[in-house]
């Protein structure tokens, strides 16, 4: 009786009306950015950045495709799908000042539901700083779509691109690797659980790091701003959402070069061990494979090591080679097995 009184308090969205609809989702979001001339209530947003390079990326979330809302609450997918699109700005060693966000919704959504999704866009909003300028909204036959522009800049000569690696470059990676898709496994899992029995109540506890990295997970911005403070250029860049093995392979196509990657440098948590013997998957593959991690993966010329050495939340992977097309994993038994792309696939 008390969960049908709540349903009846919500609000259908055809009750408002787009503009009403934007009006009311973005009525707490603040201007924090200077180069923000204008943000939401024109026909276009309005931007300054004087003579710096302008970086825009868009990323695309389906319904059924990149999320699953059984067992994703809609703030986390809205924190996250901002995330994902601020990473692909810092993997350009640029800094992200705006977003816009676009959505496309069924019926079965209410007013309620999309200001959850959109608690979770103004709180990643606040945490790094980034000005909401606008977006569009409009009804979808089936589901939820969700669109996001991040808009940034940078000096010329500090952009990384994925084609600047070099001959005997360190590769280098932030973070851990392959825990976010783990954190994704343990979700589908006990999803199918509770379709058997929805009377269970699973203890999630002791996969709190796992699921922290799936369903709410970081932007490594603080990573750039390290580069800036330690007077570091990466001679290449990229971000890792579709898996380290992809990701290495975009450099290296890219840079026209080659790589040896060493497993026993690959850096994992102690989570992803322990799930991967309880789901009998080896930790090296999910790390390669994964994705969905946002950290970045980049090179650095030699004479940087130095630099980073002392960081704990950096590791090298691995160097550049002159052998194109061998992209390499040097396993734990030294046998060189060559890296094949096995992340995320978008059709």
């Amino acid at each position: 009786m008390e969960d049908q009184e709540q349903k009846n308090n919500l609000t259908p969205i055809s009750d408002l009306g787009e503009f009403k609809l934007i009006e009311e989702l973005t009525k707490t979001f603040e201007i924090n950015n200077d180069s923000t001339d204008l943000g939401i209530g024109d026909d276009a947003a309005i931007l300054d950045f004087n003579k710096e390079k302008i970086l825009v990326s868009t990323d695309m979330l389906v319904e059924g495709i990149h999320f699953d809302l059984a067992y994703t609450p809609m703030k986390h997918l809205g924190y996250k799908a901002v995330i994902s699109n601020l990473s692909d700005i810092y993997a350009m060693n640029g800094n992200c000042t705006q977003i816009t966000v676009s959505i496309g919704m069924s019926n079965r959504f209410t007013l309620e539901s999309i200001e959850e999704l959109y608690l979770g866009i103004r709180a990643a909003c606040k945490k790094y700083n980034i000005d909401l300028v606008g977006g569009d909204t409009t009804s979808s036959n089936k589901g939820l779509i969700i669109s996001i522009t991040a808009i940034g800049h940078a000096k010329g000569k500090k952009v990384s691109k994925r084609s600047g690696a070099k001959l005997n470059d360190l590769i280098v990676v932030s973070g851990d690797l392959g825990s976010a898709y783990m954190g994704l496994q343990i979700l589908k899992r006990e999803n199918e659980v509770f379709k058997v029995n929805p009377n269970n109540q699973p203890d999630l506890s002791d996969y709190a790091y796992l699921l922290q990295r799936q369903l709410k997970p970081e932007a490594r911005k603080d990573v750039i701003e390290f580069f800036a403070e330690n007077d570091i250029l990466p001679t290449s860049m990229i971000d890792i959402s579709d898996g380290l093995s992809s990701e290495i392979i975009h450099i290296c196509k890219s840079s026209g070069i080659g790589c040896n990657v060493y497993e026993d440098k690959i850096p994992v948590s102690e989570e992803l061990r322990s799930a991967c013997k309880e789901f009998k998957l080896h930790s090296t593959t999910v790390a390669m494979s994964g994705g969905e991690d946002y950290e970045l993966l980049f090179t650095i010329n030699q004479k940087d090591y130095e630099k980073i050495k002392n960081s704990s939340d950096l590791s090298v992977l691995g160097h550049i080679t002159n052998d194109i097309d061998q992209v390499n994993l040097i396993t734990k038994a030294e046998q060189v097995v060559p890296i094949t792309s096995q992340g995320w696939k978008s059709f």
